[in-house]
């Protein structure tokens, strides 16, 4: 089996959430924290087979979330990035053979990075909102395999057709529970050569943080240019867009959908914001290349 990371915050479903193997933060006593975890569970279950945990990490605890006994949508990335077929030897596993005798004695640790990122029909939803939560979305999976986290992420946004940008403008509108965060992931989108455009609050903050940006009016100023105007002219080249509360506003929904139908790569989270940047830096710094998957083996 396999530990697997979300790159998203907790609250959004499993299904539509990014997620690395191996982990690339949780650091060693956690990673033994699940690992030991997941033993007792399954021998308290009593489960033959398959077995998918969700796990909760928050200031150092960890938390179970639910525990399916069953195979899940995750086995066949698992057992890509691993290497080993998982379903099939679970079903051996069923019928009585034994762990040992199929050659899994520990947990496989890849040394390469697999990111599994999550495919949705936003195009064919106009207007609809693509802001990610608690109930699954979308109808498909991609995955992105490199040496470098960094690169795998940026492989994994080509295959789920949001590819990342190399040079440009950036767009950053975030809600007040983000504006603390979001001046260090702004910073390093400048580093990376991008011009930042922000509106009212976030550009204050940016301000206040010493993080170069240009300022844009609000669709609700009925000022232009704004943020549609520029996106439909092909002048931004990512929108970095959180909401500002389970219920969005109706000038969010337009900046999230607009970017979606203008093909304007996005994201709706700081998370995903900070992989993004710094797949885009791998992207800067190295040439993309394809390697089989017999060499990762």
């Amino acid at each position: 089996g396999a530990i697997m990371q979300h790159i998203e915050p907790a609250g959004v479903h499993s299904g539509d959430s990014a997620c690395v193997i191996p982990s690339f933060s949780l650091g060693e006593k956690i990673e033994k924290e699940i690992e030991e975890a997941a033993i007792n569970l399954a021998r308290e279950l009593e489960v033959r087979g398959l077995m998918n945990i969700q796990f909760a990490v928050k200031d150092g605890e960890l938390y179970v979330i639910e525990v399916n006994p069953r195979a899940s949508r995750t086995v066949p990335f698992v057992s890509k990035a691993i290497g080993v077929p998982l379903a099939k030897l679970a079903a051996k596993i069923m019928v009585g053979a034994k762990l040992p005798d199929l050659g899994l004695t520990g947990r496989i640790i890849p040394s390469h990075y697999n990111v599994k990122e999550a495919v949705f029909p936003w195009p064919r939803f106009p207007g609809i909102d693509i802001v990610l939560g608690p109930e699954m979305k979308s109808t498909g999976e991609v995955m992105g395999i490199d040496e470098d986290l960094g690169m795998a992420y940026a492989k994994s946004q080509m295959s789920g057709f949001n590819p990342l940008p190399t040079e440009g403008n950036v767009f950053i509108s975030v809600s007040d529970r983000d504006k603390e965060a979001v001046p260090l992931i702004a910073a390093q989108f400048v580093e990376a050569g991008f011009t930042l455009y922000a509106t009212g609050g976030t550009f204050r903050k940016l301000e206040e943080a010493d993080v170069s940006a240009k300022r844009l009016y609000k669709l609700a100023e009925r000022r232009r240019p704004n943020v549609l105007d520029m996106m439909k002219n092909g002048e931004i080249q990512f929108v970095v867009n959180t909401p500002s509360s389970h219920e969005s506003r109706a000038d969010e929904v337009a900046i999230r959908s607009t970017a979606v139908a203008e093909k304007v790569s996005h994201c709706t989270n700081l998370a995903a914001a900070e992989a993004s940047v710094k797949a885009i830096r791998s992207l800067q710094r190295r040439e993309l290349k394809v390697t089989p998957l017999q060499e990762y083996y």
